[in-house]
């Protein structure tokens, strides 16, 4: 069966928070790999690292503190997970469920990004440990998502994780001058792939002056 085309594969990359048990072949995994080197980045520094995340004890570890994370996060719209009415319940409910289960997803890949202050910070005001270059990172992150699309494998995006960063780099052995931006649980899809909600450009677009459309 043959790879769907590009835009079929952005006009259908849906966030899959649903995913089945069944293993992920490596080959599958090297091969998305591959797509986010592909990406742009700032003077082709490829300051990305990625860490895959199979072992049992380990994911189990993350769940546990990515689970209470997503439920204080949404704390305030829990009462209304179950109402249909509500256009974000379903997506707030498919949340909850990825935190319940992450544990249970084959493969938790973590894109890293080597810390380095910007040019437009000046030296004085370097204190502390320095950002990832988050606009080299993302482009990465969103290859490997449409990879993931192409090659029939369901994935999310998700950034909760920072808020046990440092138990996290503890347990993963991430060295300080590197940080995880990004979680992506990758899998087998329990749903399908289909077109997606979003605004139309038209409705987002100004020219040569803001406002002016």
């Amino acid at each position: 069966m043959s790879e769907p085309g590009i835009f079929e594969v952005m006009y259908s990359l849906r966030t899959m928070r649903r995913l089945k048990t069944d293993p992920v072949p490596d080959e599958l995994i090297a091969k998305v790999l591959e797509a986010g080197t592909q990406a742009p980045s700032g003077a082709n520094t490829q300051p990305w690292r990625f860490l895959v995340v199979r072992d049992a004890e380990t994911k189990k570890f993350i769940q546990e503190r990515y689970h209470p994370a997503i439920l204080k996060r949404f704390e305030s719209f829990l009462p209304f997970i179950d109402n249909k009415e509500i256009p974000e319940a379903r997506n707030l409910k498919a949340a909850v469920h990825l935190g319940e289960h992450l544990h249970e997803a084959p493969v938790l890949l973590f894109v890293c990004g080597e810390r380095d202050w910007p040019a437009s910070v000046p030296d004085e005001q370097r204190v502390g440990k320095a950002p990832p270059p988050y606009g080299s990172i993302y482009p990465c992150v969103q290859n490997i998502l449409l990879a993931c699309r192409a090659l029939g494998l369901g994935a999310s995006l998700t950034t909760a994780h920072a808020t046990f960063h440092d138990e996290l780099c503890e347990r993963l052995a991430i060295p300080d001058d590197f940080t995880p931006v990004a979680m992506i649980p990758i899998g087998y899809p329990k749903g399908k792939f289909g077109p997606i909600s979003r605004r139309p450009a038209a409705e987002l677009t100004y020219f040569d002056r803001w406002g002016e459309s």
